[in-house]
């Protein structure tokens, strides 16, 4: 098999374990160890607090140890040993040393993979792969969600342990099963692999006082503020206008996921011929129009088309914010670094943004609250539009570089 179809293995049976057991977590506490919502809800917390704090040294190690490979591996046995002792554990601090190893198995695996991947495809064919990956993983999380549902009723709910856990040890022997020389170390931290001599890396301060990276990483955060918990909150919204919610909800995660793997494939097409940031201009455009089909409408079937543009918003970001990243740090040493920051920033604010929501809620009913989280999409909009004419040429500019280098051309097969 080539490396490309090995990633795609990876990236298929990764998707759903990233997370650990992610939604199902909640359930099978309140249904087998009859925990409150409370204590569910504090335990989650911690996790994906500290998970957000390890993102950026995670993405340093990821730069620093040059072995992407055996990072995965260790990435996907951290997930497997962490959900495996969650199986036993019954008291508070058993299950949150179990989720919080899984978690950071989860937070090490993408920064892992998006180096591996460099490493095999290089910088300029990094936005199709990136496409090709995001969509592997979304069907990864369809099957999972497949295989979870139709085995809950006759396994009971430990099966969701048994799929996570059978996908974890077929992420590991596909990656194993890669060739050892598929990949170029230095392209997978961001060095182009011909220097004769590894260059310096870029110091800390270089990197974090480039004013692109930091609009870039307040522009996700404001994005995920306005899209982390609009289903959450939309779902609470379904338990007064329909009679069963639940079964609605699990309709749009489904549609949210369909949709993902095209606009994924297109969204790594589309971002060498329309150009990173553009992809990310429409996401955060997709946000207002989702939170306005959100506020204004009812009919739970017809909200069926809020969950495609959170297919199409997420999509894009999925496969965008990795390689807008790698554009502005390629040829520091440090692209791992940086993405695993960006990730915790943009990370912290998918976590405030359910709280946001109910807080707005509150205050302003339900159709202010959808308006609410809309408007921060509006924010990152501002500030992407702001990032893409200050970092990307125009159609202008490279034309005027075309015919510079043409006229460059024929002066030098003159003189000769």
């Amino acid at each position: 098999m080539t490396p490309t179809t090995h990633l795609a293995l990876i990236n298929v049976f990764i998707g759903d374990i990233q997370g650990g057991l992610g939604p199902f977590l909640g359930t099978w506490l309140a249904q087998q160890r009859q925990w409150s919502p409370s204590e569910i809800g504090l335990v989650t917390t911690l996790v994906g607090g500290g998970a957000l704090l390890l993102s950026g040294p995670f993405g340093a190690l990821v730069d620093r140890v040059e072995r992407p490979r055996l990072l995965v591996i260790l990435s996907c046995a951290a997930i497997l040993a962490g959900t495996l002792l969650l199986m036993p554990a019954h008291g508070f601090v058993p299950v949150l040393a179990a989720q919080f190893l899984a978690a950071a198995g989860g937070t090490l695996l993408l920064l892992a993979v998006t180096a591996l991947t460099l490493g095999i495809v290089g910088k300029e064919a990094f936005p199709r792969q990136q496409g090709r990956n995001q969509a592997f993983n979304h069907l990864g999380i369809l099957f999972a969600a497949g295989l979870i549902t139709l085995g809950t009723a006759r396994f009971g709910p430990a099966v969701a342990f048994w799929v996570l856990g059978a996908m974890a040890a077929a992420a590991i022997a596909a990656t194993l099963a890669m060739p050892a020389d598929a990949w170029n170390c230095r392209r997978s931290f961001g060095w182009k692999e011909e220097d004769e001599q590894a260059p310096d890396r870029s110091s800390y301060s270089q990197i974090f006082s480039d004013t692109r990276l930091l609009v870039l990483a307040v522009a996700l955060a404001l994005f995920q503020l306005g899209n982390g918990g609009m289903l959450t909150l939309l779902g609470q919204k379904l338990v007064h206008t329909t009679s069963d919610p639940v079964a609605w909800t699990a309709r749009y995660v489904m549609v949210a996921q369909l949709v993902m793997v095209p606009v994924a494939l297109l969204a790594g097409s589309l971002a060498d011929r329309r150009g990173r940031r553009q992809l990310l201009i429409a996401a955060c455009l997709v946000l207002p129009v989702r939170a306005a089909i959100c506020a204004f409408v009812d009919d739970p079937t017809w909200l069926i088309l809020a969950e495609v543009l959170d297919g199409v918003g997420s999509g894009i970001i999925g496969v965008a914010v990795p390689v807008v990243v790698a554009d502005l740090t390629w040829g520091t040493g440090r692209t791992q670094t940086v993405l695993g920051c960006v990730n915790a920033v943009q990370g912290a604010g998918g976590a405030l943004s359910a709280w946001y929501g109910g807080l707005a809620q509150g205050w302003l009913g339900w159709t202010g609250s959808f308006l609410a989280l809309g408007a921060a999409g509006v924010a990152a909009f501002g500030l992407v539009w702001w990032l893409a004419a200050t970092t990307e040429e125009s159609g202008a500019q490279r034309r005027h570089a075309r015919r510079t280098a043409r006229r460059e051309a024929r002066t030098a097969e003159g003189a000769a």
